[in-house]
């Protein structure tokens, strides 16, 4: 079964340890979707994913289009605690994606000891 399949309730959600799996960072994953930050930029820079890309919710919320990378690719999305996330997750699936959002956000991430970078690729923060 999918992770992606919608129920009535809108987008699924996934743990983090799904998202890391299931987006290449979880050791052994399969890695077919990307992970979606949409999170502020300055939560981004103080610290993300390793391998997520960014666009913040406010410009999907704009109507931005997906970076390039993230087209036609199953998408888990995060924010800090998954409230963000939820929403971004709803909007993408009324555009036509797949896509689902993590419980917890980036505080889980952090927490269950998922790596977490800085703009400058060092040790980062959830801010």
């Amino acid at each position: 079964m999918s992770i992606f399949r919608r129920d009535r309730g809108g987008p699924g959600r996934v743990s983090v340890r799904e998202a890391a799996a299931r987006t290449g960072g979880g050791g052994g994953g399969s890695g077919d979707a990307l992970l979606l930050d949409v999170r502020e930029p300055y939560e981004w820079q103080a610290g993300h994913a390793p391998w997520a890309v960014h666009l913040p919710l406010s410009a999907l919320a704009a109507g931005a289009g997906l970076p390039p990378q993230a087209q036609a690719r199953p998408l888990v999305v995060i924010c800090r605690s998954g409230n963000r996330s939820r929403h971004a997750a709803e909007l993408l699936a009324a555009r036509g994606a797949q896509a689902v959002d993590v419980i917890g956000g980036m505080r889980d991430w952090a927490g269950a000891g998922l790596p977490v970078v800085d703009a400058r690729g060092g040790n980062g923060t959830v801010a």
